[in-house]
C-alpha cells in the first residue's frame, strides 16, 4: 500500500525520498524516476534514529510520512535530535489492541506507553479505517481532530492489467467446480484453519475447490489440517505470487477469514475486480467496506459453520460485478493520494 501511494504521488508530480529500513521486500522494484530510494543501513526501526536524524538535517523535507508505529516513534525522536521543523505523520494499518489480545499486561504497557508519550508530538495520525482510528484513540487518548481516516490506495491502473495476465493454474480455466479463494500470509491473523473447516462443511452440500494464495510460517500446519479434514485433494496452496490478481480475477468467491485487520486490502481488491465476497466481522475494516453486509455477508470470527453457510449462499446467489465494484470507489489510488496530500497540508494538484 505504501508503494501504491508512492507511485501515485509521483504521478501527481511529487518528488519523493523513500526511506527504507529493510530492503527484503519483494515489492520494491520498478519505481518511477522521481522516487529516490534512501537506504538507512539498518534492519530495525529502533536503530534507525541516528541515520534518520542525519537525513533530516541534510535534506529538511517539509513532510515525513512514517508507515508504522515503531517507524513513527523513531521519526519523532530523530526530528527532536535534528532540530528541524519537518512535519511528521504516522500511518497505522491495524487494530493494535486486537493484535496484542492475549498478551500480558506488562507487554501491552510496554507497547502503549511510548505511543501515549510520543504520539501527541506528531502533526497527525493517519488511520486506514474508522475502526483503527477508534483503537488508536482508546490507546493514546488523542483528541479526535488529531486523527484522520484515509482509505488505502488499493485500486491502481495496474490492477486491471495484472488481472488480465494469463491464468496461472488450470483450475481457473477448466470450467470445473467453483473456486473459492483466500489470500494473505499464512499466519494466525488470517485464520485460514477456520476457512478450511468451513470449506470441509461446504463440501457436504456441493462440490467446490479451495485456493489459498500466500506463504508463511503456518504452511505445514495447514497442510496437516487439510489431510485431517480430508480436503487435501481439493485444496491448492501455491505460495507467494507477485501477481495475485491473475488468480483473484478468476475466482468464483473470495473469503476473508481473518481474526483481525486494519483495512483488509485483499477484500478490497477482490471487490474492485467484481468478485463476490464473504468476510468475518473482525475488527476492523470489513464492516466498513461491506457497509454492514450490503455488499457481502459478515459472519462471526472463528465460526466455521456460519462461514460455510455464507459461502454456500453467495455461490448460489452471487451479487453482480458492477454492484460490488461501486462499494470500493474510495479506495482508488488517486483518490487516496489526494486525501493524503490534503491531510498533510501539501498542495493537491487540480
Amino acid at each position: 500500500m505504501v508503494l501504491n501511494l508512492v507511485r501515485t504521488l509521483s504521478c501527481l508530480n511529487w518528488n519523493i525520498d523513500l526511506l527504507v529500513i529493510r530492503e527484503d521486500s519483494r515489492h520494491l522494484h520498478s519505481l518511477p524516476e522521481n522516487v529516490h530510494v534512501v537506504r538507512l543501513g539498518t534492519r530495525h526501526s529502533g536503530l534507525a534514529v541516528a541515520p534518520l536524524r542525519d537525513y533530516l538535517v541534510a535534506h529538511q523535507p517539509p513532510v515525513l510520512l512514517a508507515a508504522k508505529d515503531r517507524a513513527g516513534r523513531a521519526a519523532l525522536k530523530a526530528r527532536r535530535m535534528a532540530g528541524v521543523d519537518t512535519r511528521i505523520y504516522i500511518r497505522l494499518g491495524t487494530t493494535l489492541s486486537q493484535a496484542l489480545e492475549g498478551r500480558s499486561n506488562i507487554r501491552k504497557w510496554l507497547r502503549y506507553r511510548p505511543m501515549r508519550r510520543l504520539y501527541p508530538k506528531a502533526d497527525g495520525i493517519i488511520a486506514v479505517s474508522q475502526g483503527v482510528a477508534e483503537d488508536i484513540q482508546q490507546i493514546t487518548g488523542l483528541a479526535p481532530e488529531r486523527l484522520h481516516v484515509v482509505r488505502n490506495p488499493v485500486i491502481t491502473h495496474r490492477l486491471a492489467e495484472q488481472a488480465s495476465a494469463p491464468p496461472p493454474h488450470p483450475w481457473l480455466t477448466d470450467n470445473g467446480d467453483p473456486v473459492i479463494m483466500g489470500m494473505g500470509r499464512l499466519t494466525r491473523q488470517k485464520d485460514f484453519p477456520t476457512l478450511m473447516r468451513a470449506f470441509a462443511r461446504l463440501l457436504r452440500k456441493r462440490p467446490a475447490r479451495l485456493l489459498i494464495l500466500g506463504d508463511g510460517a503456518d504452511r505445514s500446519t495447514l497442510e496437516d489440517l487439510a489431510r485431517e479434514l480430508g480436503i487435501a485433494d481439493r485444496l491448492l496452496l501455491p505460495g507467494f505470487d507477485p501477481n495475485p490478481y491473475a488468480w483473484l480475477s478468476r475466482a468464483n468467491l473470495f473469503v476473508l477469514s481473518s481474526a483481525w485487520e486494519g483495512s483488509p486490502n485483499a477484500l478490497t481488491e477482490a471487490m474492485a475486480l467484481g468478485i463476490p465476497v464473504v468476510s468475518t466481522d473482525c475488527r476492523s475494516g470489513p464492516r466498513e467496506i461491506l457497509q454492514g453486509g450490503q455488499y457481502g455477508p459478515l459472519v462471526p470470527v472463528g465460526d466455521a459453520a456460519a462461514l460455510a453457510d455464507a459461502m454456500l449462499e453467495v455461490l448460489d446467489s452471487p451479487l453482480g460485478p458492477a454492484y460490488i465494484k461501486e462499494a470500493v470507489a474510495e479506495y482508488h489510488a488517486e483518490t487516496s493520494a489526494r486525501r493524503y496530500l490534503e491531510v498533510m497540508g501539501l498542495e493537491v494538484p487540480k
